[in-house]
C-alpha cells in the first residue's frame, strides 16, 4: 500500500493564557498539520511544532522543508518502511526534527489504521495501567504560582510542575510558595528551561532542598552536559535532561559523565516515535528513568507520545498536556481525574476534524 498524497497545513492555534517560560512566551501555538493518503484512501495524520529555543526551526522553515524536502520522499513508499524512510530523511537533511516527526507520526497513524491496531500495540504493547499527567503552570509571581497550584490540586492532578529560570532569588520564593500551598503528597516538579548557570542552579536546589520536588529539570544551557553533571554532583538532586538531548549521541555524552538522573523524551526533539524508541531503548540500558514531554502540541502529537509512554516501561511519566491549554483544537481527547485515556482505535484514536484543520490553515500545500 503506498502512499500517493501528502498534505501540509500551516495553522495557528490560541491558549487559554500564555504560556510563558524562561526563554520566550507564547500566546498562541503555530502549528504544521501533515496528511498522508495512501492508494485506497487510508489517511495518517501528523504534526510538527517546532520551536527555534529548542528544536533549532521556526514554523516557516519546517513548512518549507516538509514541502520541498521531506514529503517527496515518501510519496510511492510503504508507510511500513519506517526504517528506510527516516534513512532517506536523515540523508537528505541534518536534524529539522520536528519536520521529520510530522511524517512520522503521521507514517504510524497509517500503520495502524492498516493493520486495525492502536500504535502502542505496534511499539511494544501495554506497559502501564494508566497514564497520570500533571498540571504546568507558567512563569508568574510566586502568589500567582501558588494560586494556580492550589487550583489544580482542587481538580484532581497529583503532579504539578513549575516553570521557572529568570532570578534565582526570586525562583526559591516561587518552589516554596508552591510547595506551601499544595499538601505534601502532591508531586512537585521544577523545571528551569536552562535559565540557571551552574552557581545559580545548585543556589537554588539547596535553598529549596526541604520542599520535596521530585527533580529539577534543564537548569543550563541545553549541551552543557559537564554542567548537569556538577549540579548533580554538588546537589544530590534529581536531575532531568530535556534540551539537551535530542538524539542517542546526546544521552551517550550524557550518561559517560553521569549527567543527569532522567531524560524527557520529546517527539518534537528526537524526529518521531521511531528515534524516541531508540533512546528509550539507550536510557533503560543505562538505568535511567524517562518521561514523554511536550512541545504544547495539539491532539495530533499528544497522542503519539502518549501511545509511545504506554508502550514502555522505562517511560515512568508524561507530559501530554498540548490539549488542556488550546481553546479550541483539532480533535477531541479524553482527560479526567489527572489522567489522560488511549482508545483502542486504530493508529493514533482519534477522530481529526479535517474541515477545522483546512478552516484553520494559514499556509498550505500538496506534494503528489
Amino acid at each position: 500500500m503506498e502512499i500517493k498524497k501528502v498534505e501540509v497545513f500551516g495553522i495557528r492555534l490560541g491558549l487559554k493564557k500564555p504560556f510563558i517560560v524562561s526563554y520566550d512566551r507564547y500566546d498562541d501555538m503555530p502549528i504544521i498539520i501533515t496528511r498522508l493518503e495512501t492508494e485506497n484512501g487510508t489517511v495518517g495524520w501528523g504534526e510538527a511544532v517546532p520551536d527555534q529555543h529548542v528544536t533549532g526551526e521556526t514554523w516557516e522553515s519546517t513548512l518549507q522543508i516538509i514541502e520541498r524536502e521531506l514529503a517527496p520522499l515518501v510519496i510511492g513508499e510503504s508507510p511500513f518502511n519506517m526504517n528506510l524512510i527516516h534513512k532517506r530523511m536523515d540523508e537528505k537533511i541534518y536534524d529539522v526534527p520536528s519536520a521529520k516527526a510530522a511524517i512520522d507520526i503521521a507514517l504510524y497513524d497509517l500503520m495502524g489504521k492498516l493493520t486495525g491496531q492502536p500504535i502502542y500495540r505496534l511499539i511494544g504493547g501495554q506497559a502501564h495501567e494508566k497514564l497520570d499527567i500533571p498540571q504546568v503552570i507558567s512563569i508568574l509571581s510566586p502568589e500567582e504560582m501558588a494560586f494556580e497550584a492550589k487550583q489544580i490540586v482542587s481538580e484532581g492532578y497529583n503532579n504539578v510542575k513549575i516553570k521557572v529560570g529568570t532570578d534565582p532569588e526570586e525562583d526559591i520564593e516561587r518552589i516554596r510558595a508552591v510547595r506551601q500551598a499544595i499538601p505534601s503528597h502532591i508531586k512537585l516538579r521544577v523545571d528551569a528551561n536552562q535559565g540557571w548557570n551552574t552557581t545559580g542552579a545548585i543556589y537554588v536546589i539547596e535553598h529549596t532542598k526541604d520542599c520535596n520536588v521530585e527533580w529539577y529539570e534543564q537548569p543550563v544551557k541545553a549541551g552543557d552536559h559537564t554542567s548537569m553533571a556538577e549540579i548533580r554532583k554538588a546537589t544530590y538532586a534529581n536531575i532531568m535532561a530535556d534540551e539537551s538531548i535530542h538524539r542517542t549521541e546526546d544521552l551517550l555524552k550524557l550518561i559517560e559523565l553521569r549527567g543527569a538522573d532522567l531524560v524527557n523524551i520529546k517527539l518534537m526533539k528526537t524526529g518521531g516515535i521511531y528515534p524516541a524508541l531508540a533512546l528509550a531503548n539507550l536510557a533503560e540500558t543505562a538505568g535511567m528513568q524517562c518521561q514523554v514531554g511536550s512541545m504544547v502540541e495539539s491532539a495530533i502529537a499528544t497522542m503519539a507520545g502518549a501511545h509511545l509512554s504506554l508502550s514502555q516501561s522505562i517511560i515512568k511519566s508524561n507530559e501530554m498536556v498540548g490539549p488542556l491549554m488550546f481553546t479550541e483544537d483539532v480533535a477531541t481527547t479524553n482527560y479526567h481525574n489527572g489522567l489522560i485515556e488511549i482508545s483502542d482505535a486504530p493508529g493514533l484514536g482519534i477522530d481529526v476534524d479535517e474541515a477545522f484543520v483546512r478552516d484553520k490553515t494559514i499556509h498550505y500545500c500538496s506534494v503528489k
